[in-house]
Protein backbone atom coordinates (compact mmCIF):
# COMPACT_ATOMS: atom_id res chain seq x y z
CA UNK A 1 0.00 0.00 0.00
CA UNK A 2 2.71 2.59 1.14
CA UNK A 3 4.25 2.16 -2.49
CA UNK A 4 1.02 2.72 -4.46
CA UNK A 5 0.50 5.52 -2.62
CA UNK A 6 3.74 6.61 -3.39
CA UNK A 7 3.95 5.38 -7.04
CA UNK A 8 0.67 7.40 -7.67
CA UNK A 9 2.16 10.59 -6.18
CA UNK A 10 4.70 10.38 -9.00
CA UNK A 11 2.29 9.91 -11.78
CA UNK A 12 0.27 12.47 -10.43
CA UNK A 13 3.41 14.96 -9.89
CA UNK A 14 5.03 14.08 -13.47
CA UNK A 15 1.05 14.70 -15.15
CA UNK A 16 0.80 18.09 -13.53
CA UNK A 17 4.45 19.53 -14.50
CA UNK A 18 4.57 17.50 -18.29
CA UNK A 19 8.40 16.55 -16.85
CA UNK A 20 9.61 13.52 -15.43
CA UNK A 21 10.02 12.98 -11.97
CA UNK A 22 13.52 11.50 -12.47
CA UNK A 23 15.33 14.18 -15.15
CA UNK A 24 18.82 11.76 -14.87
CA UNK A 25 16.72 8.79 -15.94
CA UNK A 26 15.47 10.94 -19.62
CA UNK A 27 18.66 10.16 -21.33
CA UNK A 28 18.43 6.51 -20.82
CA UNK A 29 17.55 4.58 -24.14
CA UNK A 30 16.82 1.25 -24.80
CA UNK A 31 20.04 -0.68 -26.20
CA UNK A 32 19.87 -4.48 -26.05
CA UNK A 33 23.04 -6.46 -26.14
CA UNK A 34 23.61 -8.73 -28.77
CA UNK A 35 24.43 -12.07 -28.77
CA UNK A 36 26.18 -14.73 -31.02
CA UNK A 37 25.00 -18.09 -29.16
CA UNK A 38 27.10 -20.59 -31.39
CA UNK A 39 30.30 -17.82 -30.76
CA UNK A 40 29.68 -18.07 -27.41
CA UNK A 41 29.18 -21.62 -27.11
CA UNK A 42 32.38 -22.81 -29.47
CA UNK A 43 34.47 -20.47 -27.09
CA UNK A 44 32.89 -21.80 -23.83
CA UNK A 45 33.16 -25.39 -25.11
CA UNK A 46 36.79 -25.45 -24.52
CA UNK A 47 36.80 -24.16 -20.69
CA UNK A 48 37.50 -27.41 -18.95
CA UNK A 49 34.19 -29.13 -17.55
CA UNK A 50 32.01 -26.84 -19.82
CA UNK A 51 31.55 -29.40 -22.09
CA UNK A 52 30.11 -32.26 -19.50
CA UNK A 53 28.35 -30.26 -17.61
CA UNK A 54 26.35 -28.80 -20.58
CA UNK A 55 25.87 -31.94 -22.08
CA UNK A 56 24.49 -32.98 -19.03
CA UNK A 57 21.29 -30.56 -19.60
CA UNK A 58 20.66 -31.47 -22.75
CA UNK A 59 18.38 -34.00 -21.87
CA UNK A 60 16.67 -32.03 -19.45
CA UNK A 61 16.14 -29.79 -22.11
CA UNK A 62 14.55 -32.46 -24.73
CA UNK A 63 12.36 -33.36 -21.85
CA UNK A 64 11.19 -30.07 -21.80
CA UNK A 65 10.70 -29.43 -25.38
CA UNK A 66 8.99 -33.33 -25.55
CA UNK A 67 6.37 -31.68 -23.23
CA UNK A 68 5.35 -28.33 -24.94
CA UNK A 69 5.37 -29.74 -28.08
CA UNK A 70 2.89 -32.09 -26.98
CA UNK A 71 0.89 -29.94 -24.87
CA UNK A 72 0.64 -27.48 -27.62
CA UNK A 73 -0.07 -29.84 -30.24
CA UNK A 74 -2.93 -30.77 -28.25
CA UNK A 75 -4.11 -26.97 -28.34
CA UNK A 76 -4.06 -27.26 -24.56
CA UNK A 77 -3.00 -24.76 -21.59
CA UNK A 78 -1.00 -25.58 -18.65
CA UNK A 79 -4.46 -24.71 -16.80
CA UNK A 80 -5.80 -27.50 -18.36
CA UNK A 81 -3.20 -30.38 -18.04
CA UNK A 82 -3.69 -29.76 -14.83
CA UNK A 83 -6.93 -30.28 -14.34
CA UNK A 84 -6.98 -33.29 -16.26
CA UNK A 85 -3.94 -34.51 -14.00
CA UNK A 86 -5.99 -32.88 -10.78
CA UNK A 87 -3.02 -31.21 -9.98
CA UNK A 88 -2.11 -27.25 -10.26
CA UNK A 89 -1.14 -24.87 -13.08
CA UNK A 90 2.11 -24.23 -10.49
CA UNK A 91 3.10 -28.04 -10.69
CA UNK A 92 2.60 -28.34 -14.36
CA UNK A 93 4.86 -24.62 -14.90
CA UNK A 94 7.20 -26.47 -12.46
CA UNK A 95 7.30 -30.26 -14.65
CA UNK A 96 7.75 -28.21 -18.09
CA UNK A 97 10.46 -26.27 -16.49
CA UNK A 98 13.74 -28.12 -17.76
CA UNK A 99 16.23 -29.13 -15.00
CA UNK A 100 14.07 -27.67 -11.90
CA UNK A 101 13.80 -31.21 -10.97
CA UNK A 102 13.78 -34.76 -12.37
CA UNK A 103 9.91 -36.21 -12.09
CA UNK A 104 8.71 -39.30 -11.29
CA UNK A 105 7.84 -41.82 -13.71
CA UNK A 106 4.35 -41.95 -12.32
CA UNK A 107 4.06 -38.34 -12.93
CA UNK A 108 5.27 -38.79 -16.76
CA UNK A 109 2.81 -40.98 -17.49
CA UNK A 110 -0.03 -39.15 -16.27
CA UNK A 111 1.38 -36.11 -18.30
CA UNK A 112 1.57 -37.87 -21.24
CA UNK A 113 -2.28 -39.37 -20.63
CA UNK A 114 -3.07 -35.68 -20.35
CA UNK A 115 -1.49 -34.77 -23.73
CA UNK A 116 -2.34 -37.32 -25.64
CA UNK A 117 0.50 -39.53 -25.62
CA UNK A 118 2.22 -42.49 -24.30
CA UNK A 119 5.61 -42.42 -22.58
CA UNK A 120 7.89 -44.28 -24.25
CA UNK A 121 11.76 -44.78 -22.52
CA UNK A 122 14.25 -45.94 -24.28
CA UNK A 123 17.89 -47.09 -23.02
CA UNK A 124 20.34 -45.90 -26.01
CA UNK A 125 23.38 -47.38 -26.10
CA UNK A 126 26.39 -45.11 -25.90
CA UNK A 127 28.44 -44.48 -29.30
CA UNK A 128 31.66 -45.86 -27.62
CA UNK A 129 31.02 -49.62 -26.54
CA UNK A 130 32.12 -50.46 -22.93
CA UNK A 131 35.97 -52.20 -22.93
CA UNK A 132 35.90 -55.95 -22.28
CA UNK A 133 38.11 -56.53 -19.02
CA UNK A 134 37.77 -59.98 -19.48
CA UNK A 135 35.28 -60.47 -16.39
CA UNK A 136 31.90 -60.74 -16.79
CA UNK A 137 29.30 -58.35 -17.73
CA UNK A 138 27.87 -57.91 -14.22
CA UNK A 139 30.86 -57.31 -12.72
CA UNK A 140 31.33 -54.44 -15.32
CA UNK A 141 28.47 -53.13 -14.73
CA UNK A 142 28.93 -52.88 -10.87
CA UNK A 143 31.64 -51.27 -11.33
CA UNK A 144 29.93 -48.80 -13.13
CA UNK A 145 27.40 -48.57 -10.42
CA UNK A 146 24.29 -46.55 -10.61
CA UNK A 147 25.97 -43.79 -13.06
CA UNK A 148 24.24 -46.41 -15.65
CA UNK A 149 20.94 -45.36 -14.20
CA UNK A 150 21.27 -41.67 -14.10
CA UNK A 151 22.99 -41.51 -17.63
CA UNK A 152 20.01 -43.30 -18.69
CA UNK A 153 17.46 -40.89 -17.45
Amino acid sequence: MIYSGKIRCLESYARSERTSPFPHLDDITYKPVSHDHEAFLKKALKRKGFREAYEALEEGYRLAREMLTARTRMGLTQEEVAGLMGTTKSAISRLEASGKHAPSLSTLKKYAQAVGCRLEIKLVPKSRPIKKTGGPVKKQAKRLGRGLIHEAL
